[in-house]
């Protein structure tokens, strides 16, 4: 009976492993809104305090891709033309708010659909960044997004191009802006007011980006999505949720950036490294639709002389979060923690450096997976004189495994004399039962560390394998519960147990034969029973990472054979 409820016991334990990891790393997903979510035609954003903004007018939202081009057949845009970007901007308003990525799509065919980043106001999951000043004394007239600005140069921007807008207020003060691009994700807006009345004016400049509705989102408990920045130095998040209830955040800083990210994608306001600043986090809900918005003003208000030009300019990131891109970023233009974007976990001390190996050997050769296996091997190089201590502690474990049973039968029913037997052996023959258990603890930070490099990595999605891994950065697309694709069945999420967590499962479980069987018979069952837990519960996670556990367990089984076999250990 007592053996049953120690199964029974065993069996419970790893379930709640199981449960417990899906829970708190990998998360419920989210589900997306169902229903469909009204926007707004020509609606003002939410904008910073002293802007006006004009009444809403209430549309049927409609497809971005429609819309834009209705817009661009009353002649209302100016086409974004670059190697890394397809889209316009909207000359009603000024916006950058039709963005498509040109080098990723939405699945791993190239055919597929390019990735829609901006969207205007009107359409569908309008998300857009806007520009302006807001001028202390009320009755001066100011760009809104009702505002019909001329273009002045150029009928397209493109990284050689820029574009400059204008717009004349009719009271004497004539605004102008500049839009340029480089070939990757960054924009530079600057903004000019020449002042040609008899009296002086003061403006502050603002930026904004704002997205209607709750975006779909991952869903993980261990990933980031939502409105961030970095203010004197320091990462701010924000969840949805949370700023939902928070309605409005507001911090001054100087420099930084603030922005909302997604899993892979990120829209960014960046001021002037040098420029005080009131950034704000916003959720707001006109006509009950959530819009959530970042948002940064001037904390001293600019004068202009009359006769004179006053001039602010700020930086706009919209696309893929590329490692060395925002990186580069970061130092070219003096942007304080700009890679933070990403969200690299606890354990950024490894995270980052291994991406840059890994990134390193993609590069070397052309292959993420192959970039994978090379670096597991680096790895267990790097760690093989601890390890290989361990390993020989183990051998000894297993070689005494003999003795330890006579022990077991002999004092079956004293439990405490039995351990202080086994403890005395261990003293005679100079072995620790901890010992098997350091090549596991040492591997548990660089799990997570791949993990995270896998898991939120642009360079990672659509990264292909061999065979049928298309994306290291998905799981496995087999599933033994149609045959791997013989039965025309699609399994639900739950059972989709690949090949490669087969590996890996089977990989675990031939290990942990090698090993030497734990002294207490319970925690013997459990270790019994984790190969099959593990295999279940990596089935869903990234292919990359089963794959490198999969790697991984094999060389510590080569390794281990190698070291029992010197040591004149049976392997059976």
């Amino acid at each position: 009976m007592t053996d049953q409820r120690n199964l029974i016991l065993a069996i419970a334990l790893s379930i709640a492993i199981l449960v417990g990891f899906q829970y708190f790393y990998e998360g419920p997903k989210m589900h997306q809104r169902q229903q469909a979510q009204q926007a707004q035609q020509a609606q003002q954003a939410e904008v910073p305090v002293n802007v006006p903004a004009p009444a809403a007018q209430i549309d049927t939202p409609k497809d971005a891709a429609q819309l834009v081009a209705e817009q661009f057949q009353a002649g209302s845009r100016i086409k974004i033309d670059t190697p890394a970007l397809h889209g316009s901007v909207n000359l009603v308003g000024g916006r950058i708010d039709d963005l498509k990525l040109a080098d990723y799509h939405e699945t791993v065919d190239p055919k597929s659909p390019e990735i829609v980043l901006l969207a205007p106001s009107g359409a569908n999951n309008a998300y857009y960044a806007e520009f302006g000043w807001a001028p202390e004394n009320r009755d001066l007239a100011a760009p809104t997004s009702s505002t019909v600005w001329t273009a002045q140069s150029g009928q397209s921007l493109s990284p050689d191009k820029p574009l400059t807008l204008t717009w004349d207020n009719g009271q004497g003060l004539l605004f102008e802006r500049t839009l340029a691009v480089d070939k990757d994700f960054m924009f530079t807006v600057t903004q000019r007011v020449k002042n040609t009345t008899s009296q002086p004016v003061k403006l502050r400049p603002y930026s904004l980006v704002t997205r209607h509705g709750l975006p779909h989102t991952a869903g993980y408990y261990i990933l980031h999505e939502g409105p961030l920045g970095v203010f004197d130095g320091k990462l701010n998040e924000h969840k949805y949720d949370e700023l939902k209830k928070a309605g409005t955040v507001s911090k001054p800083t100087t420099g930084g950036w603030i922005g909302i990210t997604d899993k892979y994608w990120l829209v960014s306001l960046i001021p002037d490294p040098k420029a005080a600043q009131n950034a704000r986090f916003v959720y707001s809900a006109p006509n009950s639709q959530d819009r959530y918005q970042v948002d940064l003003m001037g904390q001293d208000a600019i004068e202009v002389a009359p006769g004179g030009v006053a001039e602010d300019s700020t930086r706009l990131f919209a696309g893929a979060k590329q490692v060395r891109l925002l990186d580069a970023y970061s130092k070219q233009l003096g942007i304080t923690n700009f890679d933070l974007a990403i969200d690299f976990g606890w354990f950024y001390f490894l995270t980052k450096p291994f991406f840059y190996a890994l990134d390193f050997l993609a590069r070397l050769f052309g292959n993420f997976g192959i970039a994978l296996l090379l670096f597991t091997v680096v790895v267990k190089g790097a760690f093989f004189p601890l390890a290989n201590k361990s390993y020989l502690a183990m051998a000894k474990m297993k070689k005494l495994q003999p003795e330890m049973t006579k022990i077991r039968e002999r004092f079956g029913e004293d439990k405490v004399r039995q351990q202080q037997e086994m403890m005395a052996l261990y003293k005679r023959e100079k072995v620790s039962p901890m010992a098997g258990c350091l090549p596991i603890l040492i591997q548990i930070p660089v799990f997570f560390a791949l993990y995270k490099v896998l898991f939120v990595t642009i360079e990672m999605r659509h990264a292909p394998f061999f065979g049928w891994i298309h994306d290291l950065s998905a799981p496995d697309p087999t599933t033994i519960f149609n045959l791997f694709g013989l039965i025309p069945w699609n399994p639900p999420a739950m059972l989709m147990l690949g090949i490669w967590p087969l590996i890996m499962g089977a990989s675990m479980w031939l290990q942990q034969k090698m090993n030497p069987a734990p002294p207490d018979p319970v925690q013997a069952k459990i270790f019994q029973f984790l190969p099959i837990v593990f295999t279940f519960m990596l089935s869903s996670f990234p292919a990359g990472l089963v794959i490198y556990w999969a790697w991984n367990n094999t060389l510590t089984i080569a390794q281990q054979w190698l070291i029992m076999r010197r040591a004149g250990v049976s392997i059976t």
